[in-house]
């Protein structure tokens, strides 16, 4: 094609009715970086917070488990349970005298005396889209649509810190891989990205597999699929179509600076060398394992050695997961056999691996690290021996900067069905995390219009830190 062709095309193109398209696009943008402008307002507080833990945490590791892990074959088994609910597996001792965890997690049981298990957390909500929308905000989801992006949706906790806590590379401070969260068959879900903040507050999501022989920085589909060489089209037809439509392009120029300097630090300088995952011996790699997303933790590790602020790694889908009846932590089948030939031994491997590369390395007081579903699992099985979902109580733990570890806060009842003792929300989880991270609970942004919001509902749980 020659360039007049080319140039033809798009003409004819911007004059036909699909110029809608290109004017919707436009106007998401425009919107999204309006509402960042307005939304970088100082941090203000109530009260001052003195506590040791206050600020601990230079960066974080969130380690967001898809699916719902069931809580009995992991941290909250329940050996006095009828068996028709403790299922076939037994709890085995850590190295924390009076701490057992599901013999499921050897390796985890080895490091307990650096965990914080929280055995009471509870959404009371049994699906996937808003509890995991609650669990990664902080805010239960109120829109029209769980499988929908709404202009109203609450910005994910990524965003937050990227606004109230970025690096000095701003564009490029919360990495979301190896993939975000989905519903079949590729549906964006709610809770992780900015929200009503606008795109400029996007954590930067990378499509990746760090696992594959020929993995590189070339390999990676960058944030919303645009290559350098794209993002430059876009550009151009969008200056194109807003010079023929009277539309100024300040806010165009706002955002694509900001998406320019985020695939700048790809292509050079220190995060791009967090890409060489190659780099890492032989002997560690394996220790994470390697697959894929053994192989998301490792590099979320070197991504926060090259001034990340958060990374979040989700759990990504198998091949064939988008069809199995049973993706991810969704165990609905064959929970025992899928738990303890393909979940449990992963997690378990790259968990520790991480715990230990990271204290080895100097980083784990100054490095917060996350692990949580959205939901547990059922206390009884289903006719295909599965656990269904189970928003009622269920597990997370904390490991890192200010944490007090060695020790299971809350607990279940005997049947793992309700909290019993020291129920905890995910407000409480999200101002803990933030607090750690030294934003206040009470701090608060404006919103559009100027009204503070604060960033939390929630207090932090005092005891685990």
């Amino acid at each position: 094609m020659t360039l007049q062709r080319a140039d033809f095309r798009r003409r004819q193109f911007l004059q036909t009715g699909t110029s809608a398209w290109v004017a919707s696009s436009l106007a998401q943008i425009v919107s999204g970086s309006t509402a960042a402008a307005q939304t970088a307002g100082p941090i203000t507080s109530r009260s001052p917070d003195h506590a040791v833990s206050f600020g601990r945490a230079k960066r974080i590791i969130y380690l967001f488990l898809s699916g719902g892990p069931s809580q009995f074959e992991t941290f909250d088994p329940k050996p006095e349970a009828p068996v028709e609910i403790r299922g076939s597996f037994k709890p085995i001792s850590t190295n924390v005298p009076g701490i057992h965890l599901s013999e499921l997690l050897p390796r985890t049981a080895s490091i307990a005396d650096r965990l914080a298990i929280v055995r009471s957390f509870a959404t009371d909500d049994p699906n996937h889209e808003s509890g995991g929308y609650w669990v990664n905000t902080g805010r239960k989801y109120l829109g029209p649509d769980m499988r929908a992006l709404a202009a109203s949706d609450w910005p994910t906790l990524g965003s937050i810190v990227k606004m109230l806590r970025p690096t000095e590379s701003r564009a490029f401070s919360v990495v979301m891989l190896p993939e975000p969260i989905v519903a079949n068959p590729n549906v964006f879900l709610p809770g992780q990205n900015a929200g009503f903040l606008g795109r400029r507050w996007d954590p930067e999501i990378l499509r990746c597999d760090p696992s594959a022989a020929d993995f590189n920085i070339d390999s990676l589909t960058l944030p919303d699929q645009i290559t350098e060489r794209r993002l430059g089209s876009r550009k151009a037809l969008l200056r194109e179509f807003a010079a023929s439509q009277s539309i100024h392009t300040n806010a165009i120029d706002e955002f694509e600076q900001l998406r320019q300097e985020a695939l700048s630090l790809l292509i050079s300088g220190t995060a791009s060398g967090a890409f060489a995952i190659e780099q890492e011996s032989a002997t560690l790699r394996d220790r994470y394992g390697r697959g894929k997303w053994g192989q998301s933790v490792l590099l979320a590790r070197r991504l926060i050695e090259a001034d990340v602020r958060m990374v979040f790694v989700n759990w990504p889908r198998e091949p064939g997961d988008l069809s199995a009846p049973n993706p991810l932590w969704d165990t609905h089948a064959n929970n025992d056999a899928r738990m303890k030939s393909v979940l449990c031994p992963q997690f378990d491997q790259g968990f520790t691996a991480l715990i230990e590369d990271l204290e080895t390395r100097g980083l784990l007081d100054e490095t917060l690290v996350v692990a949580v579903g959205e939901m547990g699992r059922t206390p009884k099985f289903n006719a295909s021996g599965g656990r269904d979902h189970w928003g009622n109580v269920f597990s997370f733990v904390l490991a890192g900067a200010g944490i007090r570890t060695g020790q299971v806060y809350g607990a279940s009842d005997r049947d793992g069905a309700y909290p019993a003792q020291d129920r905890v929300t995910p407000p409480e989880l999200t101002a803990t995390i933030l607090h750690l991270l030294g934003i206040h609970h009470e701090a608060t942004f404006p919103d559009r219009t100027g009204r503070p919001m604060r960033v939390v509902e929630g207090e932090p749980i005092t005891a685990l830190i």
